[in-house]
């Protein structure tokens, strides 16, 4: 292995590395991060990490070189393996070690791959603490030592975690869809232990996703949970993105649930049983949730989005849930804090049943608004951030009323805009809402022309 010089600068993203194999990311890239990251936990007096890895075709190699370059900072590890993200997570918290590194791309295109990186108190590192990794490659000087490789199954006491405190009051059937993802090696030893009738589709693990893109939040991506749903007459269908740790809901009717709607059904069980009512969610979800939030005594709390900055804020302000519109769900009530999809299809299940409607009844009631889902811009690097600026600055010369958290997210009496520079691609990415079709329409063309407009200047 060579330390990568010439290490391309653009894999370092606000919440973990991510690109495409072999193009930006490979084995010497691996290899140095492994240093970079070896050294920055030795300098904390931590010798130990915990690694995994997901069912992409590149994983076990990537990862192979990841480790070789910690063990030559003389930091050892404890290795997973194959294993979904939240497996990662439970193993961190279940060794009692709070630093690690999961090799995935999580829902990016089948020729990716990436590192999420936890490099103390479990909190996956986001901003400079990214960056600062590729400070550390950058100035060549490394630990040195001499670290070991043991192997640790977790498949047992995650299970049995999982399952802990899950109680279904009535039988139910249910179509789980692991899309041929990293959730394919467990998810069959989770379900097959519930009391309800299942069925599996695409659970075959193949790091080539054959069937569809495991993205449960792309309605697109759903079309098989839901002819299966109705086909089987199920009461629910349960998507999981490629490492697991997303969730993507399917009602009996085969009407596909975006993840907002499905914080306010979490949020209707949740907000009488818990004290701090505070309920975070990131700046892409509907007025929907807020309405729902303030309707059941709770205090709304938006932020931005990313599943890292999320989950550490909710822990940061001991939060009993919270979520983002792409399908993480943090739950803090009898869990431990980190998203889990497979889990929290089983919460919500068991929501479901302890409820004698169905799953569409139960959102029947909450306030409708007309939105677009996610609409993603091409453009590069170097001009996103810049176009978010601009946008601000036209919104500021108007006078709009905007919350700058993540992006721009422009408020208006009867909707909303959202420009935002996505922190996994060279995107940017769109959302509108309204109370009328007539409006968002409007709302979405005045912004839309002018994020094309900036685009091409």
């Amino acid at each position: 292995m060579e330390l990568k010089r010439d290490i391309v600068k653009d894999i370092f993203r606000e919440y973990d590395i991510r690109g495409e194999y072999k193009t930006q990311i490979d084995e010497d890239t691996a290899y140095s991060i492994g240093l970079a990251y070896g050294t920055k936990i030795r300098s904390l007096g931590k010798t130990v990490c915990v690694v995994g890895h997901d069912n992409r075709l590149s994983g076990e190699s990537l990862t192979n070189a990841l480790i070789t370059g910690i063990n030559a900072t003389g930091v050892s590890v404890k290795y997973l393996k194959l294993v979904t993200t939240p497996m990662y997570y439970f193993a961190c918290l279940h060794l009692g070690i709070d630093t690690g590194v999961m090799v995935t791309a999580s829902h990016n295109p089948v020729g990716d791959n990436g590192f999420k990186i936890a490099i103390e108190n479990y909190d996956n590192a986001c901003g400079p603490k990214v960056k600062e990794l590729l400070d550390i490659i950058l100035n060549g000087s490394f630990e040195e030592g001499n670290g070991t490789v043991e192997e640790v199954d977790i498949r047992a006491p995650y299970i049995e975690r999982v399952l802990k405190d899950i109680k279904l009051k009535r039988r139910l059937k249910v179509v789980v869809d692991p899309a041929n993802a990293t959730g394919s090696i467990i998810v069959k030893d989770i379900f097959d232990k519930i009391d309800a009738d299942v069925i599996y589709i695409n659970e075959e693990s193949d790091g080539t996703f054959p069937n569809h893109h495991p993205d449960p939040s792309i309605e697109e991506n759903m079309e098989q949970l839901k002819k299966a749903v109705i086909e089987e007459k199920a009461d629910l269908g349960i998507g999981l993105d490629g490492d697991a740790d997303r969730v993507g809901i399917i009602a009996e009717n085969g009407k596909f649930i975006a993840a907002d709607t499905v914080m306010a059904v979490i949020w209707n069980d949740l907000m009488p049983k818990v004290e701090n009512k505070t309920a975070l969610f990131d700046v892409k979800c509907s007025k929907q949730l807020e309405d729902e939030i303030l309707r059941l005594g709770g205090k709304p709390f938006i932020y931005r989005t990313g599943n890292s900055y999320l989950k550490n804020k909710i822990k940061e302000m001991d939060l009993a849930f919270g979520g983002e519109l792409s399908g993480h769900l943090f739950f803090r009530d009898r869990w431990d804090g980190f998203d889990d999809g497979i889990y929290a299809g089983l919460r919500i299940l068991e929501i479901l049943s302890n409820s004698n409607r169905t799953f569409s009844q139960i959102c029947e009631k909450f306030p409708v608004y007309f939105s677009t889902p996610e609409i993603k811009i091409k453009t590069t690097e170097d001009k996103k951030f810049g176009i978010v600026d601009e946008v601000k600055e036209y919104c500021h010369k108007l006078s709009l009323t905007t919350i700058l958290e993540d992006g721009v997210r422009i408020q208006y009496e009867d909707g909303w805009a959202l420009v935002r520079a996505s922190n996994t691609g060279p995107n940017l990415t769109l959302r509108f809402e309204a109370k009328t079709e007539d409006r968002l329409k409007k709302i979405k063309e005045e912004y839309m022309t002018l994020v094309q407009k900036l685009n091409e200047e």
